[in-house]
């Protein structure tokens, strides 16, 4: 029976261990009874209307019988203490799931939601083993956290660290710092200008002396991060990458294609699915970060697509009821036996059901890249085969400026400016002489590409390092051209750490993970691979040097050689379902 009124209780404290009090709201049926919480904890502003990032309805989840706590965390907004991102959540997320489950309209029995942030705090807090947490649902999540910053490749996420810090992070510190002040207004002015201007301020380097932080005196761990002082038990503390086998609480995890943590979220479902701790499921739909519309970038997947129509029979917050409806309150809506995992097909657009990540039945297709030495632009000669070349081929190059790199178009982003995530027509950065385009014939039959992509790359330059890009697109008849996924290898870090040797004038193997994807190139489609050395802002851009932007602002033109033919076999593994 639905329950038609709320109560709502503003500002409920909890106090953590230390004696820090968080402040959260309470959202509870208005009758009797006691009732299974799910709980929430974020730095964005538990008053804000849209506090469960506009994809689901937490009211209908009070009318299911629910009473919904919405914390702010730790030195955020209402909430006492320092902020610092998700040091305190591990800790903090135990002691405020046990006293919610000791209120007195609790039934015992606590689930936690939320995406981004408050998807990691779930899974930080479920390394604790809280007795009375007994589910949770983590939507486009994290991992680890330098890692999904400064990631374990060398590279910098430029412009989605630096969109956090300035636009989530810096307001409410500043507000900490002046309150209603007068200078709290000419800082905010301040934040302001930066803010509108923060394409320019992308392109600024050293990074570490990054004016928009540095003069508005906020987002401190930003440098601590870039200047390495963010300790090894602090780390620790951020990660659950070692912490695994501690979490045994069954989730449901929601990813997006476009979405920027979707390798982290994965692996997250195929880590915990291995411990066998706890029932694991996964949804990935044609989703970019808190996206969920059948619209995404450039293209239109069908309302089916929807997180608000999924296969035109559910929806995002019916998905979360049942879960908490069988591990909460101990209804038979979730199947042991069913298939794991739901996934979104693009191309045929359809929903299907899977059993395991990577698909069993995949078998993985090398599709050589091929040219007479002129593959720079989609005018180019180069052609993308399944026939590797038995001879040499004349090899492709191009010239890497870093003053002038090619701009992020699409793709899994999470970042302030005019460029959007998801699928966006290639073309025109297509034209560009230092991107070397290779495409197939016009298929003849449907080709469903589906799992982790990897490009093995076979190149020189006359650098003592650089970077190599790499990009799957699928090309409509009509000549669109939509990216699917895309990777980055910068070449100090090419086995996976640091080598710490100069690379220049040799040839070189190169591997590059794509992210995972799934769509059905259709027939009379092409398949292709853009291959280059930069994708700005999303990644820093290798200077050439040896430095990177976070240290040095000095770089070096780059003359980049792509081989392929016999000695060198440069391919794209594919991963094709039949």
């Amino acid at each position: 029976m639905a329950i038609d009124q709320i109560i709502v209780e503003k500002n409920v404290p909890c106090v953590m261990r230390d004696g820090v009090t968080l402040y959260g709201d309470i959202y509870r049926p208005n009758q009797e009874g006691k009732f299974p919480v799910l709980l929430t904890r974020l730095p964005y502003n538990k008053d804000l209307p849209f506090y469960s990032h506009r994809y689901l309805d937490t009211n209908r989840l009070v009318r299911n019988g629910y009473v919904v706590i919405i914390q702010d965390v730790r030195g955020r907004f209402h909430s006492e203490g320092k902020f610092y991102p998700f040091l305190n959540e591990a800790e903090d997320g135990y002691d405020t799931v046990e006293w919610a489950a000791a209120q007195p309209y609790s039934n015992g029995k606590v689930g936690m939601f939320g995406l981004s942030y408050y998807g990691y705090t779930q899974l930080l807090a479920a390394t604790e083993q809280p007795p009375h947490l007994k589910a949770i649902v983590p939507a486009m999540t994290l991992n680890d956290w330098r890692n999904n910053s400064l990631d374990g490749g060398g590279k910098f996420l430029v412009a989605s660290s630096e969109t956090w810090a300035l636009e989530s992070v810096a307001p409410e510190e500043l507000k900490r710092k002046y309150g209603d002040s007068a200078e709290y207004a000419a800082m905010m002015e301040k934040m302001a200008d930066f803010y509108n201007g923060i394409e320019e301020w992308y392109k600024y380097k050293p990074i570490q002396e990054w004016p928009p932080l540095k003069k508005l005196g906020a987002a401190g761990y930003f440098f601590d991060l870039l200047e390495g002082k963010v300790t090894e038990e602090m780390g620790e503390r951020m990660s659950i990458l070692n912490k695994y086998q501690q979490i045994n609480v069954p989730a449901y995890h929601i990813a997006g294609w476009y979405d920027n943590l979707l390798p982290s979220t994965l692996k997250n479902f195929t880590e915990l699915q291995k411990n066998g701790q706890g029932l694991q499921r996964l949804i990935i739909g044609p989703w970019g970060h808190g996206v969920f519309s059948s619209v995404i970038g450039e293209r239109n997947f069908g309302l089916q697509s929807s997180g608000d129509w999924i296969d035109g029979k559910d929806d995002l917050t019916g998905l979360h009821i049942r879960w908490f409806d069988h591990w909460l309150k101990g209804e038979d809506t979730v199947t042991a036996d069913a298939a794991p995992i739901r996934l979104f097909v693009m191309g045929v657009n359809e929903w299907r059901d899977e059993w395991e990540w990577p698909l069993a039945r995949t078998t993985y297709v090398p599709y050589y890249l091929h040219s007479g030495g002129q593959a720079n632009t989609r005018f180019g000669d180069g052609t993308l085969s399944v026939e590797r070349q038995m001879k040499e081929e004349p090899a492709d190059t191009f010239v890497y400026d870093p003053s002038n790199p090619v701009p992020t178009n699409g793709g899994g982003t999470l970042y302030a400016g005019v460029q959007t995530m998801g699928p966006k027509d290639q073309r025109q950065l297509e034209e560009r002489e230092d991107v070397l385009v290779y495409t197939s014939e016009p298929l003849k039959d449907a080709l469903e590409v589906t799992g982790p992509v990897k490009v093995k790359l076979w190149a020189k330059t006359d650098a003592v390092d650089t970077d190599f890009t790499a990009k799957l697109v699928d090309v409509h008849p009509d000549g669109t051209a939509y990216n699917l996924t895309d990777g980055i290898v910068r070449a100090q870090y090419r086995n996976g750490k640091n080598q710490g040797e100069s690379i220049k004038d040799e040839i070189v193997p190169y591997e590059i993970e794509l992210w995972p994807t799934s769509n059905v190139f259709l027939p009379g489609h092409c398949i292709r691979v853009e291959i280059s050395s930069s994708n700005f802002p999303r990644y820093d851009t290798n200077l050439n040097t040896g430095e990177t932007m976070i240290t040095s602002s000095e770089y070096k033109v780059a003359h980049q050689t792509v081989y392929h033919g016999a000695a060198y076999p440069s391919y794209i593994m594919l991963p094709i379902i039949r």
